[in-house]
């Protein structure tokens, strides 16, 4: 059985001001960096051997607080990445006019085919996000790798793996810094390959996170 931990970057500066992100950057604040660090506190006897992180500042940073503490090298991989917000990017939401904030919102509410014009489809980032996790199956017998990624790009990650549509109404929280787990295995009570072991753990912060939408 190879399990996956899936974990989701420290705040950032434009989570806190409520910008959407996508995949421009801002750099994690102290309190994201101290997440991060609780990560790592939290994972290094798992025995990680391999960090995998979304190629964006923001899930770097955090990568790094997590491989020195696992004593593992950071792995970039573009395909981690968040969704790609289009013309919205760099954006105050407290700035989207109506017809703007109806382009966020198809992403979340179940629109077939919702998209921000210049940006990415929810089917197209869980397609990237589903071959990044798949590439995990060609480790070394005994890994346990750990990705780094973002909310938007984890939550279209494992609702397909529950079978619900890429562009399903968005119902799971991922705060910063939270942990999930999938597992692929051959169950006599569940089905083959990936399941879900855990979703969004955070038992290991102590403190608030925020809970945004802009990943």
């Amino acid at each position: 059985m190879l399990q996956v931990y899936l974990v989701r970057h420290g705040e950032t500066e434009w989570n806190v001001a409520r910008r959407i992100q996508g995949q421009s950057d801002s750099p994690l604040t102290e309190i994201g960096r101290r997440q991060a660090h609780l990560v790592a506190q939290r994972v290094k006897s798992e025995n990680i051997t391999h960090v995998i992180t979304s190629d964006l500042g923001r899930t770097r940073q955090t990568a790094e607080i997590i491989a020195k503490a696992c004593g593992c090298d950071v792995i970039l991989e573009p395909r981690l990445r968040e969704l790609h917000m289009g013309v919205l990017e760099n954006r105050e939401l407290s700035s989207l006019t109506p017809e703007e904030e109806s382009w966020r919102k198809s992403l979340v509410d179940g629109t077939p085919n919702g998209r921000i014009p210049e940006g990415e489809s929810m089917h197209e980032v869980s397609a990237r996000m589903r071959a990044a996790l798949e590439n995990c199956l060609n480790l070394p017998v005994g890994s346990r790798p750990l990705l780094i990624s973002h909310g938007i790009a984890l939550v279209s990650l494992i609702c397909t793996i529950l079978g619900l549509p890429a562009n399903s109404e968005r119902r799971l929280r991922l705060r910063n810094c939270s942990i999930s787990r999938v597992d692929y295995q051959d169950s006599p009570w569940l089905a083959s390959g990936w399941i879900v072991e855990t979703a969004g753990d955070i038992t290991h912060l102590d403190m608030p996170a925020l809970d945004e939408l802009q990943g």
